[in-house]
């Protein structure tokens, strides 16, 4: 275990306890280094390495990857429509795989789908999506929850038997379920409680089972074999630790793939100032504000990465050999989302302007807030990554971690 990987973990789960549990890990093909810290539930279970993380938007990677794979193995055409392999929406018309690959397209349903009573109900809006206008935000779970039917008809087969044929299988992944058993569900991290201040609106989140995914979307679609393409994937550490590492090695994808995968599809300037997001297939790519930049500072332009609400993180970088891969819980009894009421600032709910601290429940409970993780990463878990694996000094010439 990285004493210094353990010290940078102790910022997030014990000095601001902005998350209930952390483990990061970083390294190249043929090697790791790792640390790992904090609870796994309510209980004050410990972390582990047999501790079962909800992947949450990090099951998009898989999707992005399955998509990738098929295109290679010759079984689908990117530049089809959607239709060809997925007839149930008939409303993208000649909307192709690749857009909705790259997020070229903004993609929305008639109403949303976690807001409907029934698993059936849910699937006629996803059924029913459409183009959105332009100027709609770009990233969204709605393209991967598209493509995981797009991946089933170019296949013939299930999601699940794609993921497993070309990637779980070959990588010795047999700690990855796309729905967890009951038996393994008590090693499973609990994300329930999870509050939400939306303007006027105090929200707790109750009742969310270990083992289902908290993604509301995917708690609403999946069955036992019929995942979701967007979420619901559980994993353990070691067990990303391979699929980075088989990345890296080229046994999931061929390079020519993977550059494929990491160009720029959406980013560029704004003329009133600013940039649109930079996406590729799947995944975020190099920002050149790197504030808003899911990919760290000490990777190039070839590299590819995604967060998970619940905490998570993964990047990988084919050009430097190096990835990092942050699994954790910012959701368990924490203040996840905050969207102050007009003329309000953070600091008139007590938190800091980093989004840390507490918050006064309605019940009276002081709530720890994990709002604005994701902009603590660089400074607290990325440079101490970048020193040790002792990259090049130039991937951080004139550039300061904010």
């Amino acid at each position: 275990m990285s004493e210094a990987l353990y010290n940078a973990i102790g910022y997030f789960t014990d000095e601001k306890k902005i998350m209930a549990c952390l483990s990061v890990t970083c390294g190249r093909a043929d090697s790791e280094m790792h640390a790992l810290r904090g609870v796994a539930d309510e209980t004050g279970r410990s972390l582990s390495e047999a501790s079962l993380y909800d992947l949450a938007s990090l099951t998009k990677l898989f999707t992005g990857l399955a998509a990738l794979r098929l295109r290679e193995e010759g079984l689908l055409d990117i530049d089809r429509p959607v239709t060809a392999y997925a007839p149930q929406f008939t409303r993208l018309g000649s909307i192709t795989v690749a857009q909705v690959l790259g997020f070229e397209v903004a993609l929305l349903t008639p109403e949303r789908v976690d807001a409907q009573e029934s698993r059936e109900a849910g699937l006629v809006q996803l059924f029913a999506i459409q183009a959105a206008p332009a100027g709609t935000r770009a990233y969204s779970d709605m393209h991967s929850m598209v493509l995981k039917y797009v991946i089933e008809g170019a296949a013939g087969a299930s999601y699940e038997d794609v993921l497993r044929r070309y990637i779980l299988s070959p990588l010795g992944m047999g700690d990855t379920f796309l729905w967890v058993p009951e038996r393994e569900r008590c090693r499973c991290l609990s994300y329930d409680r999870e509050h939400r201040i939306e303007g006027s609106r105090w929200i707790v989140r109750e009742g969310v089972s270990s083992g289902r995914p908290h993604d509301p979307k995917a708690r609403l679609l999946q069955r036992p074999g019929d995942a979701c393409g967007h979420a619901g994937i559980f994993s353990t550490r070691k067990d990303m630790v391979r699929l980075c590492q088989g990345v890296l090695r080229g046994e999931i994808l061929r390079p020519d793939s993977l550059r494929f995968m990491a160009q720029n599809r959406t980013g560029r300037p704004l003329p009133e100032g600013g940039y649109t997001q930079y996406l590729g297939c799947q995944c975020y790519v190099k920002h050149p504000v790197q504030y808003f930049s899911e990919i760290p500072l000490y990777m190039s332009d070839s590299a590819v990465g995604l967060s998970g609400f619940t905490g998570n993180h993964v990047s990988i970088d084919p050009e430097t050999g190096v990835f990092a891969l942050f699994l954790g819980n910012r959701v368990l009894n924490r203040l996840s989302v905050l969207v102050p009421e007009k003329g309000l600032t953070r600091a008139d709910y007590g938190l800091a302007e980093d989004g840390s601290g507490q918050v006064r429940w309605i019940d009276g409970e002081a709530v720890y807030s994990s709002v604005d993780y994701v902009h603590q990463k660089d400074a607290k878990l990325h440079a101490p990554i970048a020193s040790l694996l002792r990259l090049p000094a130039w991937r951080r010439a004139g550039s300061e971690w904010p």
